[in-house]
């Protein structure tokens, strides 16, 4: 019954957003309260659910999204977004810019989270279109794809690290097997798609537009006002750098170790981000002899683009968190624990399902390790691709309960329409390809 509920707030909530034209936050809210009342989660209760719900799913991004988009305009004020873009052009040239942007954001996937590495990308992505004069999405779409697959296949990223843990499989087999699967995943769902997509529905792929969550990008200035690339690019990827630096020290030195203490403490995403933004203030601007009041307007007008989005991801948190009080997971689980699936398709439908009712990546990834894991035991698959299973299911059907979903439409300049036709069915499409891949895997491995 509470998966029928389910349907009936997300149902609402496209009521309420496209035909009434209400407020997204206000609407997200709105839901939450109906569809928690309707799970039976008293009245008095409700409000301190929804509030952990906004606090959770907003808590650990503001800094991120806060220090990101401040560090953002100041590359785009500065020029140095078009002195990156300038250089990729000259040197990739248009033929072959989708596949190095498909290759950069798989690479600096593997080290960051889905959010930041979208915060750190795309006003970069967003020059590198306007300079090449092409649509914004045909990069922005391979560009998401390209992470989400590193988010929930690989380690060392979080999600998978810890599902390879729970199900024991080590750590080298998810690696191997991973990027075996990743690749062909990644290719076909991101340029292959993405061409596709393009002759079937045109009207997405838009040139010039203005994304409100991005703000107005500089996209042309003269060449002697902007930083040289060296600054630029190293400027721009600082946060990059810190959170690598400090996932390759995990594996190098003792956990105790003086130096990798100091090491991890300065690569957390917090952390990075604040010492990349005070970078950033010097190279791009008291080094380009910008006055401080004109930083602090940038870095003020960089919160208030966000300020919007960050509200709309809150009200997803607080429709996630009403689900997950309201006992959704443990319906949905209790519909698939006994099931005489096959082991690897069980892996894989478990978390899709999670994910579909709760709306969280890392939610329906743990929480379906967690319900698969006596499968494993008693299963001749290797746990490696039991792990790469799960990473699939995870991310199958991403809509309006999740806060990715919020982030493409708000950071793509999309429609909610348009949203659900091009990202909503691409990462079902990406789930499905991937679980063909591991099953495909499986007949050598």
């Amino acid at each position: 019954m509470s998966i029928y509920i389910m349907l009936l707030g997300v149902l609402i909530l496209f009521f309420l957003i496209i035909k009434l034209k209400l407020n997204t936050f206000f609407s997200l809210v709105i839901v939450s309260v109906i569809v928690g009342l309707l799970l039976g989660i008293p009245y008095t209760k409700l409000p301190e659910v929804i509030e952990m719900g906004i606090g959770d799913q907003v808590g650990h991004l503001i800094i991120i999204f806060g220090l990101g988009s401040m560090l953002g305009m100041l590359i785009s004020d500065s020029g140095a977004g078009i002195s990156i873009a300038n250089t990729f052009t000259k040197r990739i040239g248009r033929k072959y810019i989708v596949w190095a942007v498909v290759l950069t954001s798989f690479i600096i996937g593997l080290a960051l989270f889905f959010e930041v590495g979208l915060v750190i990308l795309l006003p970069i992505i967003f020059v590198i279109a306007e300079e090449l004069d092409i649509a914004f999405l045909y990069l922005a779409l391979p560009m998401a794809v390209s992470l989400n697959v590193a988010h929930s296949f690989l380690p060392p990223h979080p999600a998978p690290t810890a599902v390879a843990e729970i199900l024991g499989a080590p750590i080298g087999h998810v690696i191997l097997l991973g990027i075996l699967a990743a690749i062909p995943v990644t290719i076909l769902m991101g340029p292959v798609y993405n061409h596709y997509l393009k002759k079937i529905y045109p009207k997405v792929y838009r040139k010039h537009i203005k994304i409100p969550s991005l703000g107005n990008i500089k996209t042309s200035a003269k060449d002697d006002k902007i930083p040289k690339f060296s600054v630029s690019i190293l400027t721009a990827t600082m946060p990059l750098i810190l959170i690598i630096l400090a996932t390759i020290f995990k594996y190098i030195l003792p956990e105790k170790n003086p130096v990798n203490m100091v090491i991890q403490f300065i690569g957390n995403a917090d952390i990075a981000m604040i010492i990349s933004l005070l970078i950033a203030i010097y190279t791009l601007g008291i080094a380009q002899k910008t006055p401080m009041k004109q930083i602090g307007i940038t870095m003020e007008t960089a919160i208030k683009q966000i300020s919007m989005m960050l509200l709309i991801i809150g009200g997803a948190g607080a429709f996630k968190q009403v689900l997950i009080t309201g006992g959704v997971s443990k319906d949905v689980s209790s519909l698939f624990i006994n099931s005489n699936f096959p082991v690897l398709i069980a892996a894989w439908l478990i978390p899709a399902a999670l994910h579909f009712c709760l709306g969280s990546t890392t939610v329906a990834a743990l929480t379906g390790a967690g319900l698969v894991a006596p499968l494993v035991v008693s299963s001749t698959i290797n746990p490696a691709l039991m792990v790469l299973a799960v990473g699939a299911g995870s991310v199958f059907c991403d809509h309006v309960n999740g806060a990715g979903f919020w982030m493409i439409k708000q950071y793509f300049g999309l429609s909610l329409k348009e949203t659900l036709l091009t990202w909503t069915i691409l990462s079902m499409a990406m789930s499905v390809t991937g679980l063909i891949v591991v099953l495909l895997l499986s007949l050598i491995f």
